[in-house]
């Protein structure tokens, strides 16, 4: 499998050419958004929409949370040395359908650190996420483009969270989308919807796939000329991270939730964190890029940096006058490319201005794992 969509231009040409436009009850063009990922059952989706005739613009929804998006920015490379990219503009480049990248994180957070049907594993809200995108797309999206109803590459079964019928059932009554969701490859084992009881969709040209395997995908995507695509992006939230999720409830016993901000959340995703004894934090980057992401959160706190030797740069989030700070100080030291035992000169900054100099003596490796946020 590939890094994008790779579509046969024999499917492209008979997209165009033996797909007359399907026109709803006043004559006009069936337009639908599609909750779109770049990944296959969501192309596969598009396709069999757009071979109905169906007009498809794929949305994206952007929350701040996607590794994907994570990677590229760091500057990361894949295994075969390529960039990482938007797979959902990526692959909306390939089936030649508009796509728009939507930013959802307005309101964001209270679904992250108070969602109403709870998490996953880790810190993921798959039904309070669903709703809030859904929601968004029927408040803002519809009527903007002019859209009929809204389509994802949902399989029924997939995922346990999000994709079992009861799941669906809320999330659609919860978003006022009762019976307005057409999910092309398993609407076949789920009840009419509207957009098929008006002859905007076609029901016998809809699938049945069910269950976590894909099988049936692959090879309906060898049938219609789907040459590669991504591996599967259930893995692409930050969200259903272990150790993301272990940061997001540290935080929050910290703080309270309807103290925590953007920054308070994003950050988790750069660098070592140790929550000090003193309940004080201490973020740690790892390399360069991680260095430089963290200078965008000079105003959580001062930057901490030992002075003449390579070394990490450190935010410190709290109070500068706890006994936490000095601590700080010998940890910056510790991971900093300094002999143990000798005292050195950590420089305490806002943003790239020296506030002070401060002596210290690294931290012996190892006795900061006891802080360490997992």
């Amino acid at each position: 499998m590939s890094n994008t969509v790779q579509i046969h231009q024999a499917l492209l040409d008979s997209l165009k050419e033996d797909s007359p436009p399907r026109l709803d009850e006043h004559g006009r063009q069936v337009r639908c958004l599609l909750m779109y990922s770049g990944g296959l059952d969501s192309t596969l989706a598009g396709v069999l929409l757009r071979m109905q005739g169906i007009e498809v613009i794929a949305i994206n929804m952007f929350t701040g949370f996607c590794l994907t998006d994570h990677k590229r920015k760091m500057g990361h490379r894949r295994k075969d040395g390529s960039r990482y990219q938007n797979e959902a503009i990526v692959g909306a480049a390939g089936l030649e359908i508009p796509v728009e990248v939507v930013d959802v994180r307005e309101g964001y957070l209270k679904v992250l650190t108070e969602p109403k049907y709870g998490w996953g594993s880790a810190v993921n809200p798959c039904i309070d996420c669903r709703i809030h995108m859904f929601g968004h797309a029927n408040r803002e999206l519809l009527a903007e483009y002019d859209a009929h109803f809204i389509a994802t590459g949902e399989v029924l079964g997939q995922r346990p969270m999000t994709q079992m019928k009861r799941q669906m059932g809320i999330i659609e009554r919860d978003t006022d989308l009762q019976r307005m969701i057409v999910r092309p490859l398993c609407q076949g084992l789920l009840d009419v919807t509207i957009p098929e009881e008006r002859g905007w969709v076609d029901r016998e040209r809809l699938l049945s796939i069910t269950g976590r395997g894909r099988k049936p995908q692959i090879q309906l995507a060898r049938e219609l000329g789907i040459l590669d695509y991504p591996q599967p992006a259930g893995g692409c939230c930050f969200l259903t991270d272990g150790n993301y999720g272990k940061r997001l409830r540290d935080t929050i016993d910290h703080k309270p939730a309807d103290e925590v901000t953007f920054d308070d959340v994003l950050v988790l995703k750069v660098g070592r964190h140790f929550r000090l004894p003193g309940g004080n934090k201490l973020v740690v980057g790892r390399n360069h890029e991680e260095n430089e992401l963290l200078r965008g959160y000079w105003h959580l706190g001062p930057f901490l940096r030992v002075r003449g030797v390579p070394g990490p740069l450190c935010l410190y989030v709290g109070n500068p006058a706890s006994s936490d700070f000095p601590l700080a100080l010998q940890v910056a030291a510790r991971y900093a490319d300094c002999p143990n035992e000798a005292e050195v000169d950590v420089e305490v900054l806002n943003q790239d201005e020296l506030q002070r100099l401060v002596q210290t003596v690294p931290l012996d490796p190892g006795e900061e794992n006891a802080w360490k946020i997992y």
